[in-house]
Formats: structure tokens, sequence, C-alpha cells
């Protein structure tokens, strides 16, 4: 009875891979006949887990959603891994999921045994998490199930939109996918109106139901969203800009300097442009230092002026250390 039981345990957590298993395959894997693998099929079957098969040369075994969730296998690294995130969602910028969470990790810590337990207590006691701080942008699960679900359906949706100047406008657009970047998200749809790709925050949306007519979808204005969004919402708000000629490869450029200051372009081999900005001529200066090289300025001004002053400091800090 033993050798069955953990022949079954084994068997779901092939089948709990994203994949096909042929019978061949996972008579295979468990070291048994393929009559054995059909029988302890039935068997998953009859314990509530849905255990599709197909026929033919090409057919197999996987496992499919059922109606009800049934027990759950996890192996050692995957159990911490649950309960680390569950923590970790407990206390992030998602709100109306806490309680869940802490629920759901109160569950697997008592049915983990005690080695992962001691592991994943470990975490909990020695790692400190910083409070978010009482201006941090949250926002509701339900408001980020309403934006997939949307996307997913390919329906518009209407919503208020507060920008950073506490202005509110009202946006008819259509949603293609969200983007997480540290505590905030973002979504990037089709503003109908504008004709052109935004970039929304979310936690300064407020819905409007119900969503409006299906669309046809479009092509993402790019395939890396992630660098699209981060450098969209660098670039935003911007008060001074300068385009830089910089007298190095792009490749090393674009090392030197953080992603949120601006973009790398390659002239030639030995040269780059960096399109860089900033609320202030001081991050600017900052960012020029830390390229390393040298470089011309074809336009700001204020960029101009302000160097012009950090040459004259430096240079007197320069002879006064002798």
């Amino acid at each position: 009875m033993l050798e069955t039981s953990a022949r079954l345990l084994r068997l779901l957590s092939l089948l709990q891979t994203p994949r096909e298993w042929t019978g061949s395959e996972l008579a295979a894997r468990l070291e048994v006949s393929t009559r054995t693998v059909r029988q302890d099929v039935d068997r998953l079957r009859n314990l509530g887990y849905p255990v599709h098969a197909t026929r033919g040369n090409v057919g197999g075994y996987r496992l499919g959603a059922g109606a009800v969730m049934p027990p759950l296998l996890l192996d050692d690294e995957e159990a911490v891994a649950v309960a680390v995130g569950l923590r970790t969602a407990a206390v992030g910028s998602v709100t109306g999921i806490e309680e869940t969470s802490l629920r759901a990790l109160a569950k697997l810590e008592q049915v983990l045994p005690s080695r992962l337990r001691r592991r994943v207590n470990a975490l909990q006691n020695y790692t400190v998490s910083v409070p978010l701080a009482s201006n941090s942008p949250t926002v509701e699960a339900e408001t980020l199930s309403t934006i997939v679900a949307a996307a997913r359906d390919h329906e518009r949706l209407r919503f208020d939109y507060r920008s950073h100047d506490s202005s509110v406008s009202r946006r008819d657009v259509e949603p293609y996918r969200l983007v997480n970047w540290g505590r905030r998200w973002y979504l990037v749809c089709w503003d109908v109106q504008r004709g052109d790709w935004r970039t929304f925050r979310v936690d300064r949306i407020e819905l409007r139901v119900p969503t409006g007519p299906r669309f046809a979808p479009r092509e993402l204005p790019t395939e890396d969203l992630a660098s699209y969004v981060s450098n969209g919402v660098s670039t935003a708000t911007w008060r001074y800009r300068a385009r830089v000629v910089v007298r190095a490869p792009a490749a090393v450029v674009a090392e030197r300097v953080p992603v949120a200051a601006g973009s790398v372009e390659a002239i030639d081999e030995e040269t780059c442009a960096f399109e860089t900005g900033s609320d202030n001529p001081e991050t600017l200066a900052l960012w020029l230092g830390m390229l390393d090289a040298d470089f011309t300025i074809s336009d700001s001004p204020e960029l101009i002026e302000h160097l012009r002053a950090l040459s004259e400091r430096y240079a007197r800090a320069a002879a006064a250390a002798g």
C-alpha cells in the first residue's frame, strides 16, 4: 500500500508539470507497466484530480483544471517559494489580498514538514519589511482583475484619470498589458480619443462600469514593454532635456548611466548619442559626470551654464587642494 501511495504522489508530481506525458514515458519514469499507469490515473481521478487523456500515437496524459481545487503537491523548494510569495503579498502594494494571503500562508504552514517550517519561520523571523509610506501608491486587487479581464476579452475600458498635476480627465482606451515596476502598476493601452499608445498609473485610475465594446487587437508598440514603460515614465515629467554626443561606444555608455537617466543610441563604433533629462540642471550634470568620456552638448543652454559654474567651482577646489 505504501509503495502504491508513493507512486501516486510521484505520478501526480509529474503530471503537474506543464506538458503532456505519454503512457510509455510515465511507465519508464515510474518503472511500472503502462497498464499500472492507467490504473494509477484512474485512482487519481477518483481522488478528484482531473487527469485528461488523448488517444493516438501522440496522445498522452495531462492534468487539467477542475471544478474544485484538489490537494496540491509541492516539492520542498516550491513550498518555500509559495510561502515567501504569500508573506510578501501580505505587505505589498496590492490591497484587498492581505488577509487572504495570511490565511493561505497559515494553511500551508500547518502541513509543511518540520524541516521546511523551520526554513519558512527563519525567513519570517530574521527579515524585516520596510512598511509602505502613508503616501505610497496602492491598487485594489479587484481593479487589477478588471483590467486584465478586459485586456483578455478585448473590451474597452472607461475611467477617470488623475494626472501628476491633480487634473482629472475621462479616458476611453483599449487595454493590452499591465506592467509592474517596483511598487507601482502601469496600464499600457491604446487611447481612442488621442489615437496613440499611452501609459497610465493604475493607482490614479477610477474605473467606470460597465466596460465598453469589444475591439480588434492591435500590434503592441514594442515587444519589450518593461523598457517601454520605464523609459516613458522616466521622461514624462522632465523639465530640462539635452542631447549629448559622447565619444565612447554606446555599449560602454549604457553601462555607466542608469536606465532612468535616458536613452543611448549608437552613431558609429566610437561615438553615441545620449538623450537625457531631469527636473533640474544639477541632475543632468551628474549624469554627464558618470560618462567618464568627452562629450558635446547640442542644445540645453541651462545645462551649459550650469557646467560653466561647476567647472569654475571644481577648479577652485583643485587649486585650494594644492
